[in-house]
């Protein structure tokens, strides 16, 4: 992310509760207008952490996923997802499947991963009846938000995810780590420092220790990076979690997070977090065409609840390693 925070040019909208919006003229060619302005526009999302770019008219994944590759070069492949999704084309993905009816709350993508996504780019084909936006929150004012005594143990113990796969409930192996062959899959865990235990029915339980603030890769600055409250059972719907308790058992939840020191997180701390993300969310309602530009490290983004359609496209640029100086991550290496 070789951009720094110097204001760009454009003439950008800024509001309170809102992403910086940008408005353009519909150009001829929108991957070619991307390319002209990619400087200014990776300024602006220094500069705002997110923005929208209204008037290209993007219509298409073909289309979308040349102005994706403009901006952000060489895409990404997902690994470690946590939900199957369809592949457009390499490196351009539909978004994560999930009830319409049900949000998905902010998180910064991938941010149990070592190597995470930079820049999260979304592209909006269809927009939904009702709803469904695609909300940002800021996680330099998250910081400043929380209580500080939760930070400072989330900062010093970092936090812990669990994942238990199977073949009903979220992403696959296949689909999470791009191979079915557990020699392979090993490699990935100890590479990625992920412990790893296959179970006597064949099925893969993993464990790995993050940190939940890291600095920005360009400013320095500390941001509340994790999805400690995101993938945490406290955050399903009630009904939900007392399925998969009831299921597969409360140690064996398709996935869930724990303190660093590995005791479980409160349900009173997962929604604070929640709560607290909601009192700094801002939204700009889908239209169709739109680009949206989110900076993954400063911004947590979030799925609205919606009615009807909904098509967004997404793709993932920049990869990085803000976890490199982790002391959590260190102490996971021991």
């Amino acid at each position: 992310m070789p951009f720094s925070s110097l204001a760009s040019p454009l003439d950008v909208e800024r509001r309170p509760d809102k992403p910086a919006l940008l408005r353009v003229d519909p150009p001829d060619d929108p991957p070619k207008w991307a390319a002209e302005h990619r400087e200014a526009l990776r300024a602006q999302v220094a500069e705002d952490g997110a923005l929208v770019v209204r008037g290209l008219g993007l219509s298409d994944p073909g289309q979308a996923g040349a102005v994706f590759k403009h901006l952000a070069g060489e895409l990404m492949t997902e690994r470690e997802a946590f939900a199957p999704r369809e592949t457009h084309r390499p490196g351009v993905y539909a978004s994560t499947p999930w009830p319409a009816n049900q949000p998905m709350c902010m998180h910064h993508e991938l941010s149990y991963a070592l190597q995470v996504p930079g820049l999260m780019l979304f592209a909006c084909l269809t927009p939904p009846g009702q709803g469904g936006a695609t909300a940002v929150a800021d996680a330099e004012e998250m910081l400043r938000a929380l209580p500080a005594g939760l930070v400072d143990r989330f900062e010093r113990e970092g936090w812990i995810l669990t994942r238990s796969y199977n073949d009903e409930i979220g992403a696959g192996l296949t689909e999470s780590f791009g191979t079915g062959d557990r020699a392979e899959i090993e490699r990935y865990c100890r590479a990625n420092a992920i412990d790893f235990t296959w179970q006597p029915d064949g099925t893969l339980r993993t464990e790995q220790r993050r940190n939940a603030v890291v600095r920005h890769p360009v400013t320095g600055r500390r941001c509340w990076f994790n999805q400690i409250a995101f993938l945490n059972e406290w955050t399903l719907a009630p009904e939900v979690r007392e399925y998969l308790v009831d299921v597969y058992g409360a140690d064996g939840l398709p996935f869930n997070t724990r303190h660093g020191d590995g005791t479980p997180i409160a349900e009173d701390v997962v929604q604070l977090i929640n709560s607290t993300y909601d009192a700094h969310t801002r939204r700009e309602p889908w239209q169709a065409g739109d680009l949206l530009l989110v900076d993954n490290i400063r911004t947590a983004h979030s799925r609205e609840a919606f009615s009807g359609e909904r098509q967004v496209l997404v793709g993932l640029g920049e990869p990085v390693r803000p976890a490199e100086d982790c002391p959590a991550l260190e102490a996971s290496e021991r």
